[in-house]
C-alpha cells in the first residue's frame, strides 16, 4: 500500500474544494451591465474585493502594510489590517486607504481599548476582533500567557463595541451560535472564517454561510475569508449571502513583485471575473445576485 501523503484534514484544501464544488447556472434573457459597488459604512467602493487583516507585510515587501494599502486604494476596495504597532497604523491610514482594523484579543482589555481609541484617531471606518486568535498559536495554544492572549466573554465584547463609535466587527465566526452572540453583543459586521485553517477539518465558511445569512437577516454585513483567490470565488459568496469577501495569499506574490501595482492588479483582475460571472447571471447589482444560480456539484 502507498504510503499516504499530505494532512486529510487541511481546512485550506477541504475549503478550496467546497469552492470548487459549487458550480454556476447562466442567465442570458434580461441582463444588463452589471456594478460591481460597494455600500459599507457609509463610504463607496468599486469592488467588493478586500485585502484581508493581514499582518507583518515587510517581510514581504518594504513597507508592505504601507504598499498593500495603496494598492487598495488605487483599486478603489477596501483595506483590512491585523496586528502592528500605532507607527504602521498611522502610515496606512495616511496613504487615504479606507482601512479597517482588527485588534488581538489581548489578555489586557486596557491595550484593546487603548487600540480601539488609536484606530478611531487614525481615522479607520471600522475596527474589530479576530476572537478566533484568543488561544494564540496553534503551536503551543496552552501558552495563552506567553502570546499575552485570552478568550473573551461575551459581556467583553459588548464593552467593546460600547467603546466606539465606530462599526465593531467580529472575526473568526464560523457557528451559528456565534452568530446570535455577535448580534446579541451589537456587533456591525461579522468574518466568516477558520483563519486559514485555524484547526484541522474546520468547515468551509461557504458551507454555513447560509444559516448564517438567515439568522443575520440583513441586519449587518457579512464577510468572507479563507482560499478566496479568484472573481468566481467572490460571485459564489455573495450570491450566498455575503457583502464582500478578503483575499489573503493572494496577493503575497505579486505584493512581493510590484509593491501597490501588483495588488492593485489583482484586485482588478478578480473584480473583472466577478463582473461577469454577475453579467452572465442576470445579477445586475451586488444586491441582486439570485442565490439559487449556485448549484452543488
Amino acid at each position: 500500500m502507498a504510503e499516504q501523503t499530505g494532512n486529510p484534514g487541511d481546512a485550506g484544501k477541504i475549503t478550496r474544494d467546497y469552492f470548487d464544488s459549487l458550480l454556476v447556472e447562466m442567465r442570458h434573457i434580461d441582463a444588463v451591465m452589471p456594478s460591481t459597488k460597494l455600500e459599507l459604512y457609509g463610504h463607496s467602493f468599486e469592488t467588493p474585493v478586500m485585502m484581508a487583516a493581514l499582518s507583518h507585510l515587510g517581510n514581504v515587501r518594504p513597507r508592505g502594510m504601507e504598499e498593500a494599502a495603496k494598492g487598495m486604494l488605487a483599486a478603489g476596495g477596501v483595506n483590512w489590517c491585523g496586528m502592528g504597532d500605532e507607527q504602521e497604523l498611522e502610515a496606512i491610514c495616511a496613504t487615504g486607504a479606507k482601512t479597517i482594523k482588527i485588534i488581538k484579543p489581548y489578555k489586557d482589555n486596557k491595550d484593546i481599548f487603548r487600540k480601539i481609541e488609536h484606530a478611531e484617531k487614525c481615522g479607520c471606518i471600522a475596527v474589530g476582533m479576530d476572537v478566533d486568535h484568543q488561544f494564540g498559536s496553534k503551536a503551543k495554544w496552552w501558552a495563552v500567557g506567553e502570546y499575552q492572549m485570552r478568550p473573551k466573554t461575551l459581556e467583553e465584547i459588548k464593552s467593546f463595541v460600547k467603546a466606539t463609535s465606530l462599526p465593531f466587527i467580529i472575526k473568526g465566526v464560523l457557528s451559528e451560535q456565534d452568530t446570535y452572540k455577535c448580534l446579541n453583543a451589537g456587533v456591525r459586521g461579522i468574518v466568516v472564517s477558520h483563519h486559514h485553517g485555524m484547526v484541522d477539518y474546520a468547515l468551509p465558511p461557504l458551507k454555513i454561510l447560509p444559516k448564517i445569512v438567515k439568522i443575520v437577516d440583513k441586519r449587518i454585513p457579512i464577510f468572507v475569508d479563507c482560499e478566496i483567490v479568484r472573481g468566481l470565488d467572490v460571485f459564489k459568496a455573495i450570491a450566498l449571502g455575503a457583502a464582500a469577501c478578503s483575499g489573503g495569499r493572494v496577493f503575497m506574490g505579486p505584493l512581493g513583485e510590484k509593491g501597490a501595482q501588483g495588488v492593485t492588479e489583482i484586485v482588478e483582475a478578480m473584480t473583472h471575473e466577478l463582473a461577469w460571472a454577475m453579467a452572465v447571471t442576470c445579477s445586475p447589482d451586488l444586491n441582486h445576485i439570485d442565490p439559487s444560480v449556485i448549484w452543488e456539484k
